[in-house]
């Protein structure tokens, strides 16, 4: 069963995994980095502008306890905040806050979001190009070319606020094309039971996160935020060389796989994937109830994560008034543990299928019900948690956390109900669920435009958790998980697909192996007698 120490899966699931790190780095460092970038005002005096709202309060109810609240100590206070009343963070070596660039709240949430403005478009044709070209050049491309761009950003962000703008709208342009290619690989090399694990590499964005922001916090305070992108990109680089050279887009055409796991996953998968191009039935998929859920679920899911993930450094840093190096490790704190969240479920999940426990189609909503209705009420609760700084973290880490179980949720979803076309799902999920990452930013930049207040932020976690809870409540009530009948020919020609199937390149020949045709779920494989009739196992 491809049980050797190192098979070609587990080196598949690593490069994939660092790979979405990769994705995640370039797409995340700026949101952490911007908060070094924009100058913030000094006091009167010339000292650091301000302390959070939090700390800024703690401070004056100190002072109202000690009855040693002058009218002098309130006007130095008073000195303290912006013309515009917004708290600034307190100053630090190397955190950049007695220079930098100008730009307002609105202008910031633009940087953020350009990377999404048509980042979304490119969904479906990443799926489309990974089933023709194959998951190993698209993903690789689309991981190079804004690992380039990253080199760029310091140099255009001193040049114009405009090209820098065009250069985030460039990197979320081409990434697009990552995450749906992905699923074409998925379906080519891993098992039905084993989906739930494999799709937990691509949960190395929570890494990635989880590692960006506290190691760019530490590089603004010791070598400056220009520092930030060439470490990122320098990091980008090694990546793809590991990447050209270890992985291939199917089983078959790997050098090195061993028979015996070649074997394995070519029985495992059986016909549920063809090797040979079918029309795409464009109409069954968006017609489809089960691709709908999925979308509704990766929507409520992504705009939760996408608020939380986006928009962390600014609150922790305006809100409570975290230092550069402080509100980088605890903004990625969240994205550690979603990572470890999305490994343990999926463990639970294909122990659950593995042992006949649970239906697909219950594991998936299980899986769910997680990653959106379990992290919309942790997002409602950070809602309420107000200036008590342990209860933020403790919730938002948590909610971050709950998003991932879904790698065992929609995700792997889209694989059970059609690995044919999954990339190509995939491609139209994220075509929609992608638009939180720009609608997010705007949000929250008129929310706070100038009001950088509890009360502003928790306007921003009420929207988002309310969105995240309903979508999750639709999927469980709705969604299937089953092979869907328009998923591939099969069936009066499921015997010729067999017998005319390519020999690979270590000679094995599909013909040799059993013939099958799906007739419902994954659970449904029947196989076909001599004449092409379906028995019952």
């Amino acid at each position: 069963m491809g049980s050797d120490c190192v098979t070609a899966r587990r080196v598949l699931w690593v490069l994939v995994f660092f790979g979405f790190a990769v994705n995640y780095m370039i797409r995340i460092n700026i949101n952490i980095a911007i908060v070094a970038m924009v100058r913030v005002p000094k006091a009167k005096d010339g000292a650091a502008a301000v302390v959070g709202q939090c700390v800024l309060e703690e401070q004056l109810a100190a002072a109202a306890a000690n009855h040693s609240t002058t009218e002098g100590m309130l006007t130095r206070w008073s000195s303290t905040m912006t013309p515009l009343g917004t708290p600034a963070p307190p100053a630090g070596p190397g955190d950049g806050l007695d220079e930098g660039f100008d730009w307002d709240e609105r202008q910031q949430g633009l940087v953020l979001g350009a990377f999404f403005w048509l980042h979304w478009a490119m969904q479906v044709p990443g799926g489309v190009l990974a089933r023709r070209y194959g998951t190993k050049l698209v993903f690789g491309l689309a991981n190079l070319i804004p690992v380039l761009l990253t080199l760029l950003v310091p140099v255009v962000a001193y040049w114009d606020y405009r090209a820098l703008l065009a250069i985030r709208f460039l990197q979320g342009l081409i990434a697009g094309f990552a995450w749906p290619s992905m699923h074409n690989m998925t379906a080519q090399w891993i098992p039905p039971n084993e989906r739930s694990k494999f799709v937990t590499a691509y949960l190395g964005s929570s890494v990635g996160a989880a590692l960006t922001f506290p190691l760019c916090g530490q590089l603004i305070h010791t070598l400056g935020w220009e520092s930030v992108f060439y470490v990122c990109g320098a990091l980008g680089l090694a990546w793809y060389a590991l990447w050209f050279a270890f992985v291939f887009d199917s089983p078959s055409r790997h050098p090195r796989i061993s028979a015996e796991e070649l074997t394995y996953i070519t029985e495992s998968l059986g016909k549920s994937v063809t090797q040979r191009q079918i029309p795409t039935p464009w109409r069954a998929i968006l017609t489809s109830r089960a691709v709908w859920m999925n979308i509704v679920a990766q929507w409520g899911g992504v705009f939760g994560l996408f608020t939380l993930m986006t928009q962390a450094p600014s609150y922790f840093r305006y809100i409570h008034g975290w230092n550069i190096r402080m509100t980088g490790l605890l903004s990625g704190l969240p994205h550690l543990m979603r990572m470890l969240w999305a490994w343990l479920f999926s463990e639970v999940g294909d122990y659950l299928l593995r042992k006949g426990i649970m239906s697909r189609t219950n594991v998936r909503k299980l899986a769910t019900f997680s990653c959106d209705v379990v992290q919309g009420l942790l997002i409602l609760f950070l809602t309420f948690s107000g200036c008590n700084a342990i209860a933020a973290i403790v919730f938002l880490t948590a909610a971050t956390a709950a998003h991932g179980s879904v790698s065992t949720g929609p995700l792997a979803s889209m694989v059970d109900i059609s690995p044919n076309f999954a990339s190509i799902i995939l491609g139209i999920s994220g075509m929609i669920s992608v638009l939180p990452g720009f609608i997010s930013p705007i949000i929250v930049g008129q929310l706070t435009f100038q009001n950088q207040t509890v009360e502003q932020w928790q306007k921003v976690f009420g929207i988002t958790a309310a969105q995240v809870i309903v979508c999750g409540v639709v999927y469980c009530l709705f969604a299937r998980s089953e092979l869907q009948p328009w998923n591939s020919p099969f069936g009066s020609d499921a015997r010729e697909e067999a017998k005319n199937g390519d020999r690979n390149r270590n000679g094995v020949s599909r013909a040799s192996l059993p013939s099958i045709v799906v007739t419902g779920s994954v659970h449904e494989l029947q196989p076909l007698n001599e004449k092409g009739e379906i028995t019952r196992l």
